[in-house]
């Protein structure tokens, strides 16, 4: 394939932003692999829960980043340069207020939420130690969304990975020493998290409110910052309801298929992020371009972008096979465990082509400010789900409950498809 100017200037937004989003979940990935190798497969189970709860905690304000990504952007691509530091500022703020908020509902329930996944009760005890210190880490996560929302809408990628790679390395170090030297159980995988996350939100807030006009909180801006977040809430509740009746299904299977599910997640996690790098391109790009009220760019850059999402799906489909032999042992997980593991990592590669061209066209359309379709998307695609979930749970296998994903993901690209052949979504300017 050859690479053209408009194929550079993906890249340029695409590297970098592929190392930063991996950073999220190899944070959970070396927490799984210390804790794996520290306190064995109990407390990798637990830390599975407490993880998809966490994930689900962030997964549902990612709106933060993408929200305020679309909105910096379009009001860069339109000259308002102020004006969209200024929406910086009140995502800032946002994320801020919800996070603490988080923390003050999240504690007294968090025995309630992981009882409703149904683990054993040492499982259980661990997940609720673990989820209830990961929780102070939550303003810290948000603030992270929200600023690294503000950088890729000014077209900046680079210092997201810059912070991203300081905040997984310091991570990594905390949470070997705080569990394999210092004995601290699995709440020293959870405070090794919190300050690694807190420190990188520090630094963002600098490099953010160092370039805006003012730090000083709206509540205008700061409530139009939640409105316009709003349907991309919806999204990505759907989102969520689909991946956490996956972990209960996988949950009621066993021990072992637990764990296996827990790892393939974070496996899967990571390849999405990883996909998602050329989505944030396609927020960045498709904002800017139709800021500047450029249809023909949008539409360019938008089919070139689906083209990437087709041939990294299929190269990190290739790249997971090669290590799979390796996986089980990362993870130091017994025969049961690996032998579930393994038998999984198939439909993991086999979907991965659809998983790109899938992120591609919602990073479009978010870029594009078109969130009440992919609301109303994610409600049907949800729906078409949950049967083949139900089929999974009667079955009892993993495999079987991945296949449930991947119909999912072929309702999702069905949705997305169609909503990107049209002109809907083309609405330019500011």
């Amino acid at each position: 394939m050859p690479i053209t100017a408009r194929d550079r200037e993906i890249l340029r937004l695409a590297v970098p932003a592929f190392g930063a989003l991996v950073a999220e979940p190899l944070f959970l990935i070396a927490d799984y692999a210390i804790v794996g190798h520290g306190l064995g497969t109990t407390a990798v189970g637990a830390l599975g829960v407490a993880g998809a709860v966490l994930t689900t905690v962030v997964n549902l304000c990612v709106f933060l980043a993408y929200g305020t990504t679309a909105s910096v952007a379009r009001l860069t691509g339109a000259g308002h340069l102020d004006r969209a530091m200024r929406s910086g500022v009140d995502g800032l703020w946002l994320a801020i207020g919800i996070g603490v908020a988080l923390i003050a509902l999240g504690w007294p329930l968090a025995p309630a939420i992981v009882e409703l996944f149904g683990a054993a009760p040492d499982q259980t005890a661990m997940a609720v130690t673990y989820l209830r210190i990961s929780l102070l880490g939550t303003p810290g996560m948000l603030v992270v969304l929200a600023g690294t929302g503000v950088l890729r809408g000014l077209q900046d990628t680079v210092t997201p990975l810059v912070v991203a790679i300081g905040s997984f390395v310091l991570n990594a170090v905390l949470n070997a020493w705080f569990v394999l030297w210092m004995d601290w159980g699995i709440a020293g995988s959870a405070w090794g998290t919190v300050i690694a996350q807190t420190l990188g939100a520090a630094v963002y807030l600098v490099v953010v409110l160092r370039r805006a006009p003012t730090w000083l909180p709206d509540l205008r801006g700061i409530k139009a910052a939640g409105s316009a977040g709003l349907a991309l809430l919806v999204r990505t509740i759907c989102l969520r309801i689909v991946l956490l009746v996956a972990t209960v299904v996988a949950t009621r299977m066993g021990r072992p298929e637990l764990a296996a599910f827990a790892i393939a997640s974070q496996i899967w996690s990571l390849l999405a992020f990883a996909l998602d790098a050329i989505a944030i391109a396609g927020q960045a790009i498709t904002g800017r371009s139709l800021g500047a009220g450029d249809v023909a760019e949008t539409r360019a850059a938008s089919r070139r972008m689906v083209v990437w999402g087709v041939w990294s799906g299929a190269v990190l489909g290739l790249l997971v096979l090669a290590v799979r032999p390796l996986l089980p042992g990362l993870f130091a997980a017994d025969a049961q465990v690996t032998a579930e593991l393994l038998a999984v990592l198939w439909p993991v590669v086999l979907f991965q082509p659809l998983c790109g061209v899938v992120f591609v066209l919602d990073g479009v359309l978010i870029g594009a400010g078109d969130q009440r379709y992919l609301a109303w998307a994610g409600i049907w695609n949800t729906i078409a789900y949950l049967p083949a979930a139900a089929v999974a749970a009667w079955s009892g296998s993993l495999v079987v409950l991945w296949c449930a994903l991947g119909v999912w993901m072929l309702a999702r690209l069905v949705a997305l498809g169609t909503r990107a052949r049209g002109r809907a979504w083309l609405v330019t300017g500011a």
